[in-house]
């Protein structure tokens, strides 16, 4: 088992709470740059994770185009 499934769901006032520490530990003034930086991080990780769907997806029909021709 992950250690975050052990967690369980993440209610709104565990999110207010690390809200929190993140203010204090960057301050309000860093903190538009750390949510920026959070955000293309995520969308970075999406593309990716995109990238090797489809890379997966395409090695699959690939592989069932090889096992439908004909073999001589």
């Amino acid at each position: 088992m992950t250690p975050i499934a052990l967690l369980g769901p993440i209610g709104w006032s565990e999110l207010l709470i690390i809200f929190f520490i993140i203010l204090i530990v960057f301050g309000p003034r860093k903190l538009p740059e750390v949510a920026e930086a959070f955000g293309k991080s995520i969308q970075k990780f999406k593309k990716a994770s995109r990238e090797v769907q489809d890379e997966v997806k395409m090695s699959i029909e690939d592989e069932k185009k090889d096992d439908n021709k004909p073999k001589s």
